[in-house]
Protein backbone atom coordinates (compact mmCIF):
# COMPACT_ATOMS: atom_id res chain seq x y z
CA UNK A 1 0.00 0.00 0.00
CA UNK A 2 1.20 3.28 -1.13
CA UNK A 3 2.42 5.95 1.54
CA UNK A 4 -0.80 8.48 -0.07
CA UNK A 5 -3.32 5.63 0.47
CA UNK A 6 -1.97 4.96 3.98
CA UNK A 7 -2.32 8.50 5.06
CA UNK A 8 -5.90 9.07 3.48
CA UNK A 9 -7.24 5.68 5.60
CA UNK A 10 -5.72 7.28 8.57
CA UNK A 11 -7.70 10.38 8.07
CA UNK A 12 -10.50 8.25 7.34
CA UNK A 13 -10.04 6.89 10.74
CA UNK A 14 -9.24 9.91 12.82
CA UNK A 15 -12.47 11.37 11.56
CA UNK A 16 -14.71 8.15 12.69
CA UNK A 17 -13.08 8.56 15.62
CA UNK A 18 -13.18 12.48 16.00
CA UNK A 19 -17.23 11.94 14.99
CA UNK A 20 -17.77 9.34 18.28
CA UNK A 21 -15.71 11.94 20.24
CA UNK A 22 -17.93 14.44 19.37
CA UNK A 23 -14.14 16.65 18.96
CA UNK A 24 -15.09 18.79 16.09
CA UNK A 25 -11.75 20.96 16.69
CA UNK A 26 -9.99 18.00 15.76
CA UNK A 27 -12.41 17.41 12.40
CA UNK A 28 -11.96 20.81 11.54
CA UNK A 29 -8.35 20.13 11.59
CA UNK A 30 -8.85 18.19 8.53
CA UNK A 31 -11.01 19.81 6.21
CA UNK A 32 -10.59 22.36 3.26
CA UNK A 33 -11.34 25.89 3.90
CA UNK A 34 -13.72 25.72 1.08
CA UNK A 35 -15.43 21.66 2.43
CA UNK A 36 -18.25 20.90 0.91
CA UNK A 37 -21.25 18.58 2.74
CA UNK A 38 -23.86 17.25 1.03
CA UNK A 39 -26.39 15.20 2.62
CA UNK A 40 -30.00 14.00 1.30
CA UNK A 41 -32.50 16.70 1.89
CA UNK A 42 -30.56 19.17 2.58
CA UNK A 43 -28.90 22.35 0.93
CA UNK A 44 -24.87 21.96 0.84
CA UNK A 45 -23.12 22.96 3.74
CA UNK A 46 -19.54 24.54 3.86
CA UNK A 47 -17.33 24.94 7.47
CA UNK A 48 -19.72 26.83 9.11
CA UNK A 49 -23.18 24.78 8.47
CA UNK A 50 -21.30 22.01 9.19
CA UNK A 51 -19.70 23.13 12.46
CA UNK A 52 -23.28 24.63 13.92
CA UNK A 53 -25.69 21.40 12.97
CA UNK A 54 -22.54 18.93 14.36
CA UNK A 55 -22.35 21.29 17.47
CA UNK A 56 -25.96 20.67 17.76
CA UNK A 57 -26.18 17.42 17.39
CA UNK A 58 -23.50 16.60 19.67
CA UNK A 59 -25.88 18.59 22.20
CA UNK A 60 -28.69 16.88 21.99
CA UNK A 61 -27.52 12.93 20.93
CA UNK A 62 -25.02 10.57 21.46
CA UNK A 63 -23.81 9.30 18.56
CA UNK A 64 -21.70 6.05 17.52
CA UNK A 65 -20.61 5.75 13.96
CA UNK A 66 -18.88 3.14 12.33
CA UNK A 67 -17.47 3.31 8.84
CA UNK A 68 -15.73 0.16 6.49
CA UNK A 69 -13.53 1.98 3.86
CA UNK A 70 -14.26 0.35 0.71
CA UNK A 71 -12.43 1.73 -2.02
CA UNK A 72 -9.31 4.48 -2.13
CA UNK A 73 -8.35 6.02 -5.37
CA UNK A 74 -5.85 8.24 -6.07
CA UNK A 75 -5.38 10.87 -8.97
CA UNK A 76 -2.08 13.15 -8.74
CA UNK A 77 -3.47 15.52 -5.77
CA UNK A 78 -6.95 14.40 -5.73
CA UNK A 79 -8.54 11.27 -3.55
CA UNK A 80 -11.22 9.89 -3.64
CA UNK A 81 -12.77 7.05 -0.96
CA UNK A 82 -16.02 5.49 -0.86
CA UNK A 83 -17.10 3.76 2.65
CA UNK A 84 -20.13 1.86 3.58
CA UNK A 85 -21.43 3.52 7.23
CA UNK A 86 -23.76 3.10 10.34
CA UNK A 87 -25.00 5.34 12.57
CA UNK A 88 -26.69 5.13 15.97
CA UNK A 89 -28.12 8.06 17.54
CA UNK A 90 -29.12 8.15 20.91
CA UNK A 91 -31.28 11.23 22.52
CA UNK A 92 -29.43 12.20 25.70
CA UNK A 93 -32.67 12.54 27.49
CA UNK A 94 -32.51 8.63 27.40
CA UNK A 95 -35.07 7.51 24.29
CA UNK A 96 -34.15 4.64 22.20
CA UNK A 97 -31.79 4.70 19.66
CA UNK A 98 -32.29 5.42 15.87
CA UNK A 99 -30.02 3.38 13.04
CA UNK A 100 -28.57 4.95 9.62
CA UNK A 101 -26.80 3.33 7.51
CA UNK A 102 -25.48 3.81 4.13
CA UNK A 103 -22.75 4.84 1.69
CA UNK A 104 -20.30 7.58 1.73
CA UNK A 105 -18.13 8.89 -0.52
CA UNK A 106 -15.15 11.53 0.19
CA UNK A 107 -12.96 13.87 -2.13
CA UNK A 108 -9.49 14.29 -0.63
CA UNK A 109 -6.91 16.81 -2.02
CA UNK A 110 -3.25 16.78 -1.01
CA UNK A 111 -1.98 19.89 0.37
CA UNK A 112 1.29 21.85 -0.24
CA UNK A 113 2.63 20.84 3.10
CA UNK A 114 1.47 17.09 1.78
CA UNK A 115 -1.55 16.67 4.24
CA UNK A 116 -4.56 15.36 2.91
CA UNK A 117 -7.53 17.34 3.38
CA UNK A 118 -11.30 16.22 2.94
CA UNK A 119 -12.79 18.73 0.11
CA UNK A 120 -15.87 16.88 -0.32
CA UNK A 121 -18.30 14.63 1.07
CA UNK A 122 -21.70 13.04 0.34
CA UNK A 123 -23.66 10.42 1.76
CA UNK A 124 -26.86 8.56 1.41
CA UNK A 125 -27.61 7.31 5.30
CA UNK A 126 -30.96 6.76 5.47
CA UNK A 127 -33.29 5.36 8.50
CA UNK A 128 -33.00 1.61 8.54
CA UNK A 129 -36.25 -0.09 9.42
Amino acid sequence: MASDEREIRTVHSIWIDSVNAGDLARLLTLVAEDVVFLAPGQAPSGREGFSSNFTAAHQQMRICCTSELEEVVIVGEVACTRSRDALSVTLRAGEKAAQFAGHRMTLYRKQRDGRWLLSRDAHTLSAVA
